[in-house]
This record gives C-alpha cells, sequence and structure tokens, in this order.
C-alpha cells in the first residue's frame, strides 16, 4: 500500500455516548471527507464503579446516537470508523453491546455489507495469578506497590489497555468498522496513521490532540467536532463548529494538560515527549504543530492493567444545616454522629465519610481576599456496608443524628439546629481500583481477543 501525502481523521466525540455528539459540526466535517472517523467511548475518570459492576455510565440512546453518526457517514463515504474502550470501560459485554447496535443499525439503515472486526481486553484473574506463581512482578503505578494476590482476590472485574496493535491487525485484515475493548486513547487515532507509514511521534500526538475532541479549540465546547492532519513533517488540527478555532493557545493549553499526566505507551515502549513542539497559526480555524518525539524506554512489551472491586453496598444521605452556631460547630457535630453510629456498629464492618459544602467560602475581588462562613451547609452522608440493610441504618443513623448533636450552649430547643432529609437514598454499590498495574508479555496481542465478521 503506497503511503499517503497526508491522512485526515475526524473525532467528533472526546467520549462517544457520555453526552451526545454535535450533529452540525459533524456533518460539516463528514462533508470534506475525511480518511477516518475515530472515536473512544471510554475512560477510567469514571470510576472504577462500571468495570466493577460492568455497566455503562452512559445511556443507551447516546451511544446508540453517537454511532449511527458515525457509521451512517464512513459507510456512505467507504472509509474505516474506528471506535475504542466500547461502552465506558471496553469490558467484554460492553463490546458485545456495541457490536449488537451495530448490527442492528446497519439492518434498520440497509447498508450494504461491511467487515466488521472487535476485540476483547479482559483478562482473567487466574492469568495474572499464573504470572505470580512463576515470579513475575506486576508493577503498580503512580506508587502503588506491586500486585498482590489479596488484591488480585479482591478484584471483580479486570480489562488491559490495548495499543495500535489490535486496530493495526483488523485493518489489516480489511476491517471497515472496528469495535475495541479498552484501549490507550490515543492508540485510537495513531494506529491508522502509523499503519498508513508516519512516524510514531507525530502519530501519537495526533491521537493526543485529536482524542478529547473540541476540548482543543476555542471558546470552550464539548462534542463538536475537530479533524486532525498529519503529513511527514506536521500535525493539523482543525475546528468544525462555525464558532470555534483551533488556536496556538488552545491547543498549546490541551498539550500542557496532557504533560502534566504523563502519557506512556506501554506496547510501544516509549513515552510521547512534547517539550518542544512548535505551535502556528496555520489558518484561521487551524493550528500547526512541528517538533513533538518519541522516546524508547523499554524493549520489553508491557501492558497495562485496570481492576475494580467491590467494596459493600451502598446509601447517601442528604443534611442541611442553617443555625449558625451549628455551623461554626460542624467538625463537632460530625464528630458526634460517627459516635453514634460507632456505638451501633462498632467492631463491624462499614465505611462512613461526610462531604461538607459550603463550609469557609472565600468571597472578594478585591484586596485582602475575606473568608466568610456560609450561611448554609449542605452535608452528603455516605454509608457503606456489607448488606443493603446495614448500608441503610449506617447512612441513616449518621445522618439523623445531626440533627441530635449534643453541643453546649444548646439549651433544649429542639428542631433549630439544623433541617435534615429523614429518609436516606439507594446509590449504586461501592467498588475501588485494586488494580493499576503494568504486565510484561511475550507477544503485544497475547491479551486481546481479534474477531471479524461480515454484517449485512
Amino acid at each position: 500500500m503506497p503511503k499517503p501525502h497526508q491522512l485526515r481523521i475526524i473525532c467528533p466525540n472526546g467520549h462517544l455516548g457520555f453526552a451526545p455528539t454535535k450533529e452540525e459540526s459533524f456533518w460539516l466535517g463528514a462533508e470534506t471527507s475525511p480518511d477516518f472517523y475515530c472515536c473512544d467511548s471510554g475512560s477510567n475518570d469514571i470510576g472504577p464503579g462500571p468495570v466493577g459492576a460492568d455497566t455503562c455510565a452512559s445511556p443507551y440512546e447516546w451511544q446508540k446516537h453517537d454511532l449511527e453518526l458515525m457509521l451512517i457517514a464512513s459507510r456512505k463515504q467507504g472509509v474505516p470508523m474506528i471506535i475504542g474502550s466500547a461502552g465506558d470501560t471496553g469490558t467484554r459485554s460492553r463490546v458485545d453491546r456495541y457490536v449488537a447496535i451495530i448490527t442492528e443499525l446497519a439492518r434498520q439503515h440497509s447498508l450494504p455489507k461491511f467487515k466488521l472486526a472487535y476485540f476483547y481486553s479482559d483478562v482473567s484473574k487466574q492469568y495474572l495469578k499464573s504470572k505470580l506463581k512463576t515470579g513475575h512482578a506486576i508493577q503498580g503505578l503512580d506508587g502503588r506497590p506491586d500486585l498482590s494476590e489479596e488484591d488480585l482476590d479482591n478484584t471483580n472485574r479486570i480489562v488491559a489497555m490495548a495499543g495500535i496493535h489490535p486496530y493495526v491487525k483488523a485493518l489489516d485484515m480489511g476491517a471497515d468498522v472496528i469495535i475495541g475493548g479498552r484501549s490507550s486513547d490515543s492508540a485510537i487515532f495513531a494506529a491508522p496513521a502509523i499503519r498508513a507509514g508516519f512516524t510514531e511521534a507525530l502519530s501519537y500526538y495526533l491521537g493526543k490532540v485529536l482524542e478529547c475532541a473540541s476540548f482543543c479549540a476555542e471558546p470552550y465546547a464539548a462534542k463538536e467536532s475537530v479533524i486532525g492532519t498529519i503529513t511527514d513533517h506536521d500535525v493539523k488540527v482543525t475546528a468544525i463548529a462555525p464558532f470555534q478555532r483551533c488556536t496556538i493557545a488552545s491547543v498549546a493549553s490541551h498539550a500542557m494538560y496532557e504533560r502534566a499526566n504523563p502519557f506512556y505507551e506501554y506496547v510501544a515502549g516509549g513515552m510521547l515527549d512534547m517539550t518542544d513542539c512548535v505551535y502556528e497559526q496555520y489558518d484561521e480555524k487551524t493550528t500547526k504543530i512541528t517538533g513533538p518525539k518519541f522516546v524508547p524506554v523499554t524493549a520489553k512489551i508491557k501492558v497495562k492493567l485496570e481492576g475494580s472491586g467491590k467494596v459493600g453496598e451502598r446509601f447517601i444521605g442528604i443534611a442541611g444545616v442553617r443555625d449558625p452556631y451549628t455551623i461554626a460547630n460542624i467538625d463537632k457535630v460530625i464528630e458526634w454522629a460517627r459516635a453514634q453510629v460507632e456505638e451501633r456498629f462498632g467492631g463491624q464492618e462499614y465505611r462512613l465519610f461526610y462531604k461538607v459544602y459550603g463550609k469557609n467560602g472565600v468571597m472578594g475581588d478585591l484586596e485582602p481576599i475575606q473568608e466568610i462562613r456560609s450561611h448554609e451547609l449542605c452535608l452528603i452522608v455516605e454509608g457503606i456496608a456489607p448488606s443493603k440493610e446495614m448500608a441503610e441504618e449506617v447512612t441513616m443513623i449518621g445522618t439523623r443524628q445531626i440533627f441530635y448533636a449534643r453541643l453546649p450552649e444548646v439549651k433544649g430547643t429542639a428542631g433549630t439546629a439544623a433541617f435534615v432529609v429523614d429518609e436516606v437514598l439507594p446509590a449504586s454499590p461501592a467498588y475501588r481500583w485494586t488494580i493499576n498495574h503494568i504486565v510484561e508479555v511475550d507477544d503485544p496481542m497475547e491479551l486481546f481477543e481479534l474477531h471479524l465478521i461480515e454484517i449485512g
């Protein structure tokens, strides 16, 4: 396949399905006939809950809406469509969900036959236990210790983060549409560029600047489309929405945000260095970028793992406090409420959290800035326990006892200290990240199960 002079990729949404793609800018971008339609559909920013519970953080109809736009446009034009981290988490069930949506949309729109590739990113606990038993350390990230069997046992679900390899292989197999499991955000965009022969440095930069879609444009507006163009010499990023521009400031600030969270492409064995990037205003809506570097770090093949484990059932309580004396002593009030929960459940497994909103606010544009005390506080009480019944009671005591807190100088008047919501609310179970690690593998495709089917 001859190397193209340039490659153009449209990204319509920084997180497909999380909020619906704006259609006007999408169709304006589609009219320019990009070479690929690519979009990330997942993030660990949503927290460990959806991974552990194997659910979506986004509504089905929003996901279907965004997939439908991309499928219709890409099939009409006859160019590939790539989705990564399907269904917010990229677990097997979420990939299957997206494959089913694509299949149904193809039927609804009577689309001509096309090839659909999809891959799974799920990792079994037994696979990792075998690694540990044979002496392979599974290295922790962000200050975590190496993976222990205890953390592994407390994990409900694990996904591996794919790099470019499943996407390149799927394109080599002739895929028209690719639905990926959990993936590096930038790999979704870098894969077609690297496959076409462009440098890793420019290709991964293309991925980093495109993955959040219109976040790299100004004025700020989410879910608008942008187009990235890669050549042998530079990357250009163009805002499509009529009211937006990709400026030196907007693109560079987005890159600096990414630099604050160092990007490491584990499977590729290197790090994207954006320190020496040069930004130029190419035209009114486009910024040109040169100078990124891809620095090799290790020749070993490593894959990032994400795992989530259930902590317990959860309820939420809400309390509002207006009494000035109670507000001034809110820490003592919370301490009292905690003591009442401990009196009831001492020695049992539970967790109780308080979030106080409105405490010690800061007000004023003139010097000196004055610290003020709010006239009203909102307390969010979160109770977690092994059973729903216990979690509800923990939360109810922790919330209602704010009303009954015994403070000095209160001389018997009931009901003046606080207004408390009498009922606590059921919430989704609580999960925690149990795995944020990297594992060494022999083959970059070792953890990813790729399939190719014909639709239509």
